[in-house]
């Protein structure tokens, strides 16, 4: 399956991710919830996740390394500040927390389905050969990173 490594842009996963979740809302039960409770959460969360993203892109910058997730072996150099020092990889977090803000927002329990299906494609066929590409060029650096910070949070 090496074929899908490094291959669909992160954010075309979430779509796919978010088309998924919607179509199982339509064919699931629902939790009864106020709409404006639903929103106001699901809001939160979105801004959470937001930050996240918005704090790795603005890292990536700073450092004057590539944000392109398709490319991981052009990264000139290991960020490991700011968010970096929460997460290693905090725009995946962000994306993930997109889904879980539109799952509530959805009030349909098995559309947490498509988080996990997003954590889990993005593991596999993301981060782990970002984490190669990343050992090659920075070696024991990165390792040392890896052993100090997680991979999600």
């Amino acid at each position: 399956m090496s074929v899908l490594e490094n291959k669909i842009p992160p954010p075309i996963v979430v779509l796919i991710c978010s088309l998924s979740m919607w179509l199982i809302s339509l064919i699931s039960p629902l939790i009864e919830t106020d709409f404006f409770v639903r929103v106001i959460l699901s809001l939160a969360i979105f801004t959470v996740g937001s930050f996240f993203c918005i704090a790795g892109v603005v890292s990536f910058r700073k450092a004057k390394t590539t944000v392109n997730p398709l490319k991981p072996e052009t990264a000139s150099s290991l960020v490991s500040s700011g968010v970096y020092r929460i997460s290693r990889n905090p725009m995946y977090v962000g994306l993930s927390l997109f889904l879980v803000s539109l799952s509530t927002y959805l009030s349909s329990p098995l559309s947490i389905i498509g988080v996990v299906a997003f954590i889990f494609y993005m593991n596999r066929f993301q981060i782990e050969p970002e984490e190669r590409a990343l050992k090659e060029i920075f070696g024991t650096d990165f390792l040392n990173y890896m052993s100090q910070v997680r991979r999600w949070l």
